[in-house]
């Protein structure tokens, strides 16, 4: 069932909040023990949520547009009273004093957020398998990865434990879940959802956006959260789009480009796939042109020194002073190296440590200073791709979803499983993942498509002719 019929039949009074909620929390009582989806399942604040929509339906309000929806919180997001780990040892127990934006949104619109989902550790990975709580598994097949760093909140929605969830993508941590758990995902354009309550990573890729089984239900919820918002600097000083009323826009008169460098690697059975869907795209009016874009191949450096220079400066805060674990030590010093040794993982030291480096004195203009150089040049080269067509398309991952552990000790491999995705962050645009086909062990492929800033109506229509083509 679609969020607009969930949210149509809580608001007619054809079903219950409360009633969507239990098979909600039937669901994650059924696979959350071998899955390892959710970190906290807030039964208490999901009731009250629940009841205050069905109070608002028997009184006769309109409770908002995505009544009784049920939603998965990555656990990023902070929700006040809420324990909010990003999945690592040095926030355990941690509960914050606020909301997110976001989340606040979500109430606001009638939903009912029910918990918080495993992550990789602060958001760094692309495989949910650095958390401190353990790796999360894919509903589709369980002895492989959901993907990352979103995994929880992809295998949410693909496991049928809520109707939609929310996510954070850095480098590509929406979209390349969504491909390996048959999901759409959306990266919105930088600034067009508020990241206040976001427990930042990299400050300047960040950004918030939903999981859905359908584009229909993606547009919804990004409807509900985007807008702009005071409490966040970097937000759009503009009102959410309409997404919802332009899905059945099409793409007849559009030009669709097909990148050569976001297939370059793929596996033959994803680039067949993306190869198909330009197909799709062709005979529903639009116009394919084959580009190159090759300041994209400089995408995976710069990210890993713009990305970790940040994270080392955001990351300081965990100090065991302020909040979350605390280490004893002799004097504060000690107390500090040892809180921060035991409560950050092997992925989060390992960037902080090449970020530091990055941003150190002799350092700075030769790493951190050369990849913003290099970022400028590829939004330059977006800018020009988009002078031309409306469109891009290409690969979301390089492959179906992988076995646990393939790429755990081969930080480089995994790192280029965010090849294709990396760019877009880069340039603070929009883009989007939608399931196209099958490959290896017939699970399921991504095909994404971006656009520039603010053209996140375009893609969601391009997304539904794909859609509507399976």
């Amino acid at each position: 069932m679609s969020v607009a019929e969930i949210a149509a039949r809580v608001r007619a009074g054809q079903s219950s909040a409360v009633s969507e909620l239990e098979s909600s929390l039937a669901a994650i009582e059924s696979r959350n023990s071998e899955l390892n989806v959710f970190l906290h399942v807030d039964e208490e604040g999901a009731y009250r949520a629940a009841r205050a929509v069905d109070a608002a339906v028997g009184a006769g309000r309109d409770p908002g547009p995505l009544a009784g929806v049920t939603v998965a919180l990555k656990d990023n997001m902070c929700t006040r009273g809420v324990p909010t780990t990003c999945s690592s040892r040095i926030l355990e127990g941690w509960r914050p004093p606020y909301s997110a934006t976001v989340v606040e949104r979500l109430l606001g619109a009638g939903a009912v957020p029910v918990g918080k989902t495993n992550l990789d550790e602060f958001a760094m990975g692309s495989s949910t398998e650095t958390s401190a709580f353990g790796p999360t598994r894919n509903p589709l097949d369980p002895s492989r990865v959901p993907g990352g760093s979103s995994g929880g909140s992809a295998a949410a929605v693909a496991a049928g434990m809520t109707a939609v969830s929310l996510g954070s993508d850095t480098g590509g941590s929406i979209r390349q879940p969504a491909a390996l758990c048959g999901l759409v995902g959306v990266k919105p354009t930088y600034g067009l959802v508020s990241r206040y309550g976001l427990v930042a990573f990299a400050s300047s890729l960040d950004q918030i956006g939903p999981f859905a089984r359908s584009v229909a239900d993606a547009a919804g919820v990004l409807e509900v959260i985007a807008g702009h918002d005071p409490l966040d600097s970097t937000s759009l000083p503009e009102p959410a789009p309409e997404l919802v009323s332009h899905l059945d826009d099409g793409v007849a008169g559009r030009t669709v480009g097909l990148v050569a460098e976001l297939l370059e690697g793929a596996d033959a059975d994803v680039v067949g796939a993306v190869r198909r869907a330009a197909e799709v795209l062709a005979r529903a009016g639009a116009r394919i042109e084959e580009i190159s874009i090759p300041e994209l191949h400089l995408g995976l450096s710069a990210y890993y020194l713009i990305a970790p220079a940040e994270a080392s400066s955001n990351l300081a805060r965990y100090d065991g002073v302020r909040y979350g674990l605390r280490v004893p030590g002799e004097n504060v010093s000690e107390m500090n190296e040892r809180t921060r040794t035991e409560g950050f993982g092997d992925e989060v030291k390992r960037r902080i440590m090449l970020g530091t480096y990055a941003l150190s004195a002799g350092y700075y203009d030769a790493y951190y200073g050369q990849a913003l150089k290099v970022r400028t040049r590829m939004i330059e080269a977006f800018g020009r791709a988009y002078e031309r067509c409306d469109v891009l398309l290409g690969a979301t991952a390089p492959s179906v979803a992988f076995a646990l552990g393939a790429k755990t000790l081969d930080p480089l491999a995994m790192y280029l499983s965010d090849v294709f995705t990396i760019p877009t962050n880069l340039a603070g645009e929009a883009a989007i993942s939608v399931p196209f086909g099958t490959g290896e062990a017939g699970l399921p492929i991504g095909v994404q498509l971006l656009g520039p800033g603010r053209s996140e109506a375009r893609l969601l229509a391009a997304a539904a002719v794909l859609e509507g083509s399976r």
